[in-house]
C-alpha cells in the first residue's frame, strides 16, 4: 500500500517503456503512460503503446487501457491498470516520479524538477542537469545500470546484434508514405519475401526469420525511418517483453527504491 502512493509516470511506452512499467506496475507503483496520437512502436504486441489504438492491450498479464482524461488516468492506475493517456505535454497531475522513456537520443523537453524523482533512459541527458539518475540502455555490460553522475553511452546508430544479424535484421523505409503490411507480427518470412510497402517503395525480409515488430499499418512514415523488425531466430517470442526491455526496467526499479529509501 505504501507504493500505491507513489504515482509514477513514464512517457513513452515504447517496448523499452513497456519493460520499465512491468518492473514498477508489478512491484504495486500506480502508472500512467503518456503516448503520441500515433504511436511509432515498432514491437507492438509487448507495448502498452497499442492500447491507444486497440483500446487495450495485455502484455504479460499486465492490462493497460487507454484513457481520455488525467484525472481518469489517476483513478485506474491506483486501482491497479496500466493508463494509457495520449499527451504529449507532461499531464499537470501530482506525481512522484517521471520516467523519460521516449528513447529519442536527446532530450526532448525533461526538466529536473518535472518531480520529485526524474529517472531518463539512454544518451541525450545528463545527470544533475536534466534528471536525478540515467539508466544505460546500450547493450553490454552496462546496460541496465543507473547512473548517478554523467551521461549514458553516445548513440551508435548501430542496432545490436541478435542472431548474429545486426543492422540487417531493422526495417528501414527508403521513402515517406504510409504503411501497408501483407504480414503480421509472428509470421515467419521467407529472405526477398514481400513484407508491404511504403507508398510505391516494396519493403522486403532481408533474410528468413520471423517477423518481431511492425509499425502500425496506416501510419506516415519518413525516409530512413525504422519501420520493421526481423528475428532471425525462428522460436523468437513476440509476445514477451524483451531481457534488454526488462533489464533497463530492473534498472528504473532499483533507481526508484533507492531515492525511497533515502527518504524514508
Amino acid at each position: 500500500m505504501f507504493f500505491n502512493d507513489h504515482l509514477v509516470i513514464v512517457r513513452g511506452g515504447g517496448d523499452l517503456g513497456t519493460g520499465v512499467v512491468a518492473r514498477l506496475h508489478r512491484s504495486g507503483f500506480p502508472i500512467v503512460v503518456t503516448e503520441l496520437e500515433r504511436p511509432l512502436t515498432v514491437r507492438r504486441t509487448v507495448a502498452v503503446s497499442s492500447a491507444v489504438h486497440d483500446g487495450e492491450i495485455t502484455v504479460e498479464g499486465m492490462h493497460a487501457r487507454h484513457v481520455e482524461t488525467a484525472e481518469y488516468a489517476v483513478r485506474l492506475a491506483r486501482e491497479g491498470t496500466v493508463a494509457v493517456l495520449v499527451s504529449e505535454m507532461l499531464p499537470t497531475i501530482d506525481r512522484s516520479v517521471v520516467v523519460d522513456a521516449r528513447l529519442a537520443k536527446y532530450n526532448l523537453d525533461t526538466k529536473i524538477d518535472d518531480a520529485p524523482l526524474v529517472v531518463a533512459l539512454g544518451p541525450g541527458f545528463t545527470v544533475g542537469v536534466d534528471c536525478h539518475a540515467v539508466v544505460e540502455t546500450a547493450r553490454g555490460q552496462h546496460l541496465g545500470r543507473v547512473l548517478r553522475s554523467g551521461s549514458a553511452l553516445p548513440n551508435t546508430g548501430i542496432p545490436g546484434e541478435i542472431g548474429g544479424k545486426g543492422s540487417e535484421r531493422v526495417l528501414r523505409t527508403p521513402i515517406g508514405g504510409l504503411t501497408r503490411w501483407r504480414v503480421q507480427i509472428g509470421d515467419v518470412v521467407r529472405k526477398g519475401e514481400e513484407i508491404g510497402r511504403v507508398g510505391g517503395a516494396v519493403i522486403s525480409a532481408p533474410f528468413d526469420g520471423v517477423v518481431r515488430g511492425l509499425i502500425a499499418g496506416g501510419t506516415p512514415v519518413w525516409i530512413g525511418m525504422k519501420i520493421g523488425d526481423i528475428d532471425p531466430r525462428l522460436d523468437t517470442r513476440c509476445d514477451e517483453i524483451s531481457d534488454k526491455a526488462l533489464a533497463i526496467g530492473g534498472g528504473v526499479l532499483e533507481a526508484v527504491m533507492s531515492w525511497l529509501s533515502a527518504r524514508s
